[in-house]
């Protein structure tokens, strides 16, 4: 087989390759050599699947003539058997980000710009990509419909879900999936599923420029379901603040080529991360416990947080399905019935109960520590030991951030303030902030707890949280007299609010009965 690879090499370039070195394989029956002569290097490529082939082939041209990240296929045998593309280099996304992944999920910020830069390119695959496809030359279906939908399903049933020893109702259960196909398939569009969308797949040629291989499996879809492979495997260990982020990167790339309406995206999207969950734990539960590999068993234990993770923010439709799923969230370890036993997490320590008391109670005098940030930079640490206070998220609010005219500009600037201030939404927001803040201040203050802390986050840490914090701040120290630090993170700005008039617990209780006034203004407080 290496011998027609070189030989395409000859045809290809007019000169001899004088190396051929086989490379790793991957999960698939495919083999895989890198041919190096004096024109340069190629990837030669060995498929026992001639269908399988002709798609990628196919699906490489067409993408390379729209311009999108792929290899160039170069040459192929008549057989269709043996061709060779461009070589893309070394580096796969997932070995670039591997120190992040192995520390479970502390991603750098080198480590983010390139998943950001991978998932910016996933929207001009999937609309561009789909422009003039011919569907019928995809393998082995020309769309992802409700035979592939049930398939899936059925795989997380019979070789996951039946291992577990989880008793379910097999007709509740059809029932539920019959539902979730249903709602999965309600929008449709004519775009691009890559199927196979991970950090495997993504190389970096040249160290940064991310560009796509093992395509052949796309087929015409939703946009949702490679939104989700991404972002949702189970190894990589992203946070929801990272999720989100690499989100809002994806909607504004995606905008780009069409509207989109974001409460119906996420929507949408929550519907596939349950499906591709399901999905990949049946995949986990044939390759782990069935054919007894420790990597898939070992990734049986992030998948089923990520579900968990999944189920308590969100109500999905499918009670049955749903009360199956918490059956097998809560298992700790389970007997695949030859002795073998899985062990899904570790036994919770069973703890006694104590009579509430606080080392913090009766210290006094109380700081209160206010913070803006971006959240995919992460949630500011609570360094005190007090581990009291809250994370507030306003990104529900209007972005001053999406108009030229405020991009180097921030919360602290007015044309910004104004902005802000005009459109409303993140006054009333503060209103209801002002009023929980007011109770804990007030609170904290009469048992004589030292410290507290109050975080804004948006998708910058620029705009809305800067304004947000600053003045709730303001508020803070003007109402109550507190020692107030206010840190705007991304912005390198701290700013002190020293002890001034600090009321007395008499006063702190008339105030309990008082109604916050229904400004925001710092001067009418």
């Amino acid at each position: 087989m290496e011998q027609i690879l070189e030989n395409l090499y000859k045809q290809h370039y007019g000169d001899d390759c004088v190396s051929t070195v086989k490379l790793q394989g991957s999960g698939s029956n495919r083999h895989y050599y890198r041919l190096t002569g004096p024109a340069g290097s190629v990837i030669g490529v060995v498929g026992p699947s001639v269908d399988e082939n002709k798609t990628f082939i196919y699906l490489a041209k067409h993408f390379k003539e729209k311009g999108l990240p792929v290899p160039e296929v170069y040459l192929v045998n008549e057989e269709y058997t043996h061709y060779i593309q461009e070589d893309l280099g070394s580096v796969a996304l997932f070995d670039a980000i591997k120190d992040g992944r192995e520390k479970g999920g502390e991603y750098t910020s080198d480590h983010i710009e390139l998943l950001k830069r991978t998932i910016a390119k996933l929207p001009s695959m999937q609309i561009v990509g789909a422009e003039g496809l011919d569907w019928d030359k995809c393998y082995p279906l020309p769309s992802m419909g409700r035979a592939s939908i049930q398939f899936d399903l059925n795989y997380f049933k019979y070789d996951f879900l039946k291992f577990t020893g989880v008793e379910f109702h097999e007709f509740k259960l059809e029932m539920d999936f019959h539902a979730l196909a249903d709602d999965l398939l309600a929008d449709a569009e004519n775009t691009f599923l890559y199927r196979d969308f991970q950090a495997r797949n993504v190389m970096l040629k040249d160290g940064e420029d991310p560009m796509f291989i093992d395509f052949q499996g796309g087929r015409r879809g939703p946009i949702y379901y490679d939104v989700a492979s991404f972002l949702w495997q189970a190894s990589a260990h992203y946070s929801s603040a990272l999720r989100e982020y690499l989100i809002q990167i994806y909607l504004s790339e995606f905008r780009k080529f069409k509207d989109v309406d974001e409460k119906k995206f996420y929507k949408n999207l929550n519907l596939w991360v349950l499906f591709r969950l399901l999905q990949v734990l049946g995949a986990y539960g044939f390759r782990g416990l069935f054919e007894r590999k420790k990597h898939f068993i070992d990734s049986i234990a992030p998948a089923l947080q990520n579900l968990e993770n999944l189920l308590d923010t969100n109500d999905f439709p499918y009670p049955y399905l749903i009360s199956v799923l918490r059956q097998v969230i809560a298992l700790e370890s389970f007997d695949l019935g030859d002795g073998t036993r899985i062990q899904l997490r570790e036994p919770k320590p069973l703890t006694k109960s104590k009579p509430y008391a606080s080392k913090f109670d009766n210290k006094g005098p109380l700081k209160v520590r206010v913070f803006s940030f971006s959240f995919w930079k992460g949630i500011p640490a609570d360094e005190s030991g007090n581990g009291g206070g809250y994370v507030f998220d306003v990104r529900c609010t209007h972005n001053p951030g999406r108009y030229a005219e405020y991009k180097h500009q921030t919360g602290l600037d007015k044309p910004v303030k104004d902005f802000l201030e005009k459109d409303g939404e993140i006054t009333v927001y503060l209103r209801s902030v002002y009023k929980l803040a007011d109770n804990h201040v007030e609170r904290y203050i009469k048992r004589g707890f030292t410290s507290l802390m109050f975080c804004f986050g948006c998708t910058g840490g620029q705009h809305r949280s800067v304004y947000a914090a600053q003045h709730l701040a303001e508020h803070i120290s003007k109402k109550y007299g507190v020692e107030v630090e206010l840190v705007h993170r991304e912005q390198g700005i701290t700013q002190h609010f020293e002890p001034h008039q600090v009321k007395k617990t008499e006063e702190i209780l008339q105030m309990n009965a008082r109604q916050l006034p229904q400004g925001l203004s710092t001067i009418d407080l």
